[in-house]
């Protein structure tokens, strides 16, 4: 097995209509806690890591790690760099030999966003990368990139169009009513804003802020056209609260075969419920083209 770009797999996933989850991961052994899950299901899958996480681990380590997995499970993987508003990580990471770089700059202008989104696509595209971009602003927290509620806005369908053609970036992340993390009540998803989209354009659209959001909405967004559904809060949380139950369960047992142990059974079990919400299961290629 190999890392693959994103492009091909997202293509055959609108094309087929399931979508595949992008699974953010923080730690080492959480890249092995995802691929496991993915292959018990024979699923696809796609590990995602913030900015930050690539400052934590390294971008050379990650893909290392990410390539020896995908070996072990015998699972093809996309690697994904997260929300990057840094242009120099961006270039870093696809030098180590991520697969895939998501360039945020929805904070900016459109016309500015347009510009940093298409020198991305000329750096990484003819490399094989897949790029992803973000149009609207998603609310809540993504690292260091906080949006308050009141300042999130929804992408417009006609400037998707414009956005698309300008940069021509191979997949698309529009703001739809979503939010990052945990919601503190239901999430206002705007169907008929991402049906009009899909419809607009013709490349994969990307679901941010999965968690928290119902099986039958995720699935609804999948099958207008959302190929890509992130999951991080939730598999965050699930994996530490494991270890937080075992210490104060059993606050002298230290060996982190334990609470490890624990930790991954937790994560493998959201890993598995979020593939089989997507419909991805048994959808597993051993080669993407």
């Amino acid at each position: 097995m190999t890392l693959y770009s994103t492009t091909p797999m997202l293509n055959k996933a609108k094309k087929e209509g399931y979508g595949i989850v992008a699974f953010n991961v923080h730690s080492f052994d959480s890249i092995f806690w995802v691929l496991e899950g993915a292959a018990r299901l024979d699923s696809p899958v796609i590990l995602q890591t913030t900015m930050g996480t690539v400052k934590s681990l390294g971008a050379k380590n990650i893909v290392e790690v990410a390539t020896a997995a995908s070996n072990y499970y015998e699972v093809p993987v996309g690697l994904h760099l997260d929300h990057c508003t840094d242009y120099e990580l961006i270039k870093q990471c696809v030098r180590a030999g991520y697969t895939s770089v998501m360039i945020d700059a929805s904070m900016h202008p459109f016309e500015e966003n347009i510009a940093r989104t298409k020198e991305v696509v000329d750096l990484a595209k003819s490399l094989g990368v897949n790029i992803e971009a973000e149009l609207g602003k998603v609310g809540g927290v993504e690292d260091d990139i906080v949006v308050d509620e009141k300042d999130a806005q929804k992408a417009m369908p006609e400037e998707c169009v414009t956005f698309v053609e300008q940069t021509g970036v191979p997949t698309l992340a529009p703001a739809i009513g979503t939010a990052h993390g945990i919601y503190k009540g239901d999430p206002d998803i705007d169907f008929k804003r991402i049906q009009q989209i899909a419809e607009l354009v013709d490349v994969p659209l990307v679901l941010h802020g999965g968690s928290a959001v119902s099986d039958k909405d995720v699935r609804h967004c999948v099958s207008l056209g959302m190929a890509k559904v992130n999951v991080s809060t939730e598999l965050k949380n699930a994996y530490s609260q494991a270890i937080a139950d075992h210490f104060k369960e059993n606050p002298d047992h230290l060996d982190p075969r334990q609470y490890l142990q624990k930790a991954k059974d937790a994560a493998i079990e959201m890993v598995i419920s979020k593939i089989k919400m997507v419909g991805s299961e048994g959808k597993l290629v051993k080669t993407f083209v």
